[in-house]
Formats: C-alpha cells, sequence, structure tokens
C-alpha cells in the first residue's frame, strides 16, 4: 500500500522534476490510500494556481485510491508522532494515516527524511 504527500502530488500533477519518482504509487490506485488532508492541500494548492474546476478533476483521481477520514485514534497517533520525530501536525497526521495502513509514504518533504517506510526523494529546482 502507499500513501502519496501533498507535496508529491503536486510534483506529479504539475510535472515537476520527480513526477516521474511519483508516478508509479499515483497510478498504483488499487494500492493507493489517499488521507483526507492530503485531498485538503492539494484541492486548495491546485484551485489556487488554477480553478477549482481543475481542482475538482485533480480530487476525482485522487478519489479512485482508498480515502482514510481523520479519526481520534489517527488523531492521538498523529501527536504522538509530532513530539517523537519533531513533525508538523499535516505531516505527522499524514504519517500516521500510512502507518495505520502499514503503506509506504512518498514524499518530497525534507521532514520525513530518513524515517522507516518513506521513500523521499528531495524536491528539485525547476
Amino acid at each position: 500500500m502507499n500513501v502519496v504527500d501533498s507535496s508529491a502530488w503536486i510534483a506529479y500533477l504539475t510535472g515537476g522534476p520527480n513526477a516521474a519518482f511519483f508516478a508509479k504509487p499515483i497510478e498504483s490506485t488499487e494500492k493507493l490510500i489517499v488521507p483526507v488532508l492530503v485531498l485538503y492541500e492539494v484541492f486548495k494548492r491546485i484551485q489556487r494556481a488554477r480553478d477549482e474546476s481543475s481542482a475538482l478533476e485533480v480530487v476525482a483521481h485522487m478519489m479512485q485510491g482508498k480515502v482514510v477520514d481523520l479519526t481520534a485514534t489517527l488523531a492521538i497517533d498523529a501527536a504522538r508522532l509530532s513530539v517523537e520525530k519533531k513533525l508538523p501536525m499535516a505531516d505527522a497526521m499524514i504519517l500516521a494515516s500510512a502507518q495505520a495502513h502499514d503503506a509506504v509514504l512518498w514524499t518530497q518533504d525534507a521532514h520525513f527524511e530518513g524515517i522507516e517506510k518513506v521513500e523521499y526523494r528531495a524536491a528539485k529546482p525547476r
């Protein structure tokens, strides 16, 4: 199973330098876990950069994976991860979602570098 962080979705959707690295987990929708927080972040970024119609198209693609809600258990697990790994709230919630589903987290967010079951690729300038 795979969770793709918002930064990786944006790189993929905009054809960024790391787009090919993130293509396989994004396009393998049968193995894709999508935390609702990632839906929020990606929708917001695409709506701001383009328009709502484009953002809705992207979300429709994302929802081909299994969308997972934030639960009380995930929130508590995320809080623990935030303290333990010194992660910002959103990053901790995404990591907790990945761990809850025994999924690999794909990202270009440096906060995740060195964490087990994280496929990190440093963001490259265009």
